[in-house]
């Protein structure tokens, strides 16, 4: 597949991505390499990607436990010891090598050691390839409160190996679809009509469309590297489906949601806020809602859930001067950022969920 180039940084695909990386590395005096993973990858990915490693340069593994709840500052912090202990310096490299946790913790970890070492990501999810690996964002989660510490920093590449695919369950596979859907809605309907029926997608055919989701995602970036403007279109589905993912991660009786799944419940909910605010055809809105709903299961929120969701909302990235901001569909393929929804049309977005 062909090359896309990023802000200052290459993405490469399958079968070129091995030389590329390898010709970097050549071509670059690193003092040594440290690859950090997380449990998951260390059994399931890192055996398929040393092999394809060409270098004389000391590489060390620096491995976490999986999961977002380990994405904190504290796991950085035993991360920068570790590299501290083991010799690393300003001309030492890190190769994230795992889901979106990893990339983002990981990318995080290199872009703050010593003010900055040089990082590549080589995501191994679906969610990790089509939206985490891509556009800079690096960053860790305060408490439940879901990417609050962090900074823009680009890679010097990120590879894309689809075979990784392999290794996923299918509701991770789901959780990384969700993005994919996001693209089509905020971007291209064309795109977001090739999901309409799952049934007749061509699955030979899958990484041409994780190259146009990747491609969707990169196009936004590059007109808006620091969101300040249409990169927030982005958010569509996140400013609820992230309130909602803290929410279930730290309540004691509820089943945490991947993070795919929290947003494809924002994408419904805020397609019917569009809707409500004249953006969306009622047909349009239905199509959404049973095209996701056929993908997903559906999550049941009891009344007392609804108000500890919405005092998340305060905390969302996209806030200013204490107002909650919303990017919205105007169309299917089209977004409207920056805008004001009062907490009754969040609820009654909810009631038309549950219903």
């Amino acid at each position: 597949m062909q090359t896309i180039t990023a802000n200052n940084y290459p993405i490469y695909f399958n079968e070129s991505a091995y030389e590329q990386l390898n010709l970097f590395l050549k071509e670059n005096k690193y003092s040594n390499l440290f690859i950090i993973v997380d449990s998951n990858t260390t059994d399931s990915c890192l055996p398929k990607f040393l092999p394809y490693l060409e270098t004389d340069l000391t590489i060390e593994i620096v491995e976490f436990e999986a999961g977002e709840i380990n994405k904190n500052i504290e796991t950085c912090i035993e991360i920068w010891n570790v590299l501290t202990e083991l010799g690393a310096d300003r001309k030492s490299l890190v190769i994230n090598v795992g889901g979106g946790v990893v990339t983002d913790l990981g990318g995080f970890i290199a872009s703050t050691f010593k003010r900055g070492v040089d990082f590549i990501h080589i995501p191994t999810t679906l969610l990790s390839m089509v939206d985490a690996s891509v556009g800079g964002k690096n960053g860790v989660d305060l408490g439940n409160l879901k990417n609050q510490i962090g900074v823009i920093n680009v890679p010097k590449m990120v590879l894309i190996d689809t075979t990784y695919l392999e290794t996923l369950s299918q509701s991770e596979m789901r959780s990384g679809l969700a993005e994919m859907l996001k693209h089509g809605l905020i971007y291209d309907k064309e795109y977001w009509e090739k999901f309409l029926d799952l049934t007749s997608i061509d699955f030979a055919d899958f990484d041409s469309l994780i190259h146009r989701s990747v491609a969707i995602k990169n196009e936004i970036v590059m007109q808006d590297p620091t969101e300040k403007g249409i990169r927030k279109a982005l958010n569509f589905g996140h400013t609820l489906g992230h309130a909602i993912e803290s929410y279930f991660l730290e309540s004691k009786d509820k089943t945490t949601l991947l993070h795919g799944e929290a947003i494809a419940i924002g994408m419904i909910l805020e397609s019917y806020i569009s809707l409500k605010k004249e953006l969306i055809s009622t047909s349009e809105y239905q199509q959404i809602k049973q095209t996701i709903n056929s993908i997903y299961d559906k999550i049941v929120f009891e009344e007392n859930d609804l108000h500890p969701i919405l005092d998340l909302l305060i905390h969302d990235k996209k806030n200013e001067y204490g107002t909650i901001q919303f990017a919205l569909i105007e169309g299917i393929g089209k977004i409207k950022i920056n805008q004001l929804v009062e907490n009754e049309l969040i609820l009654e977005a909810f009631e038309d969920y549950k219903s």
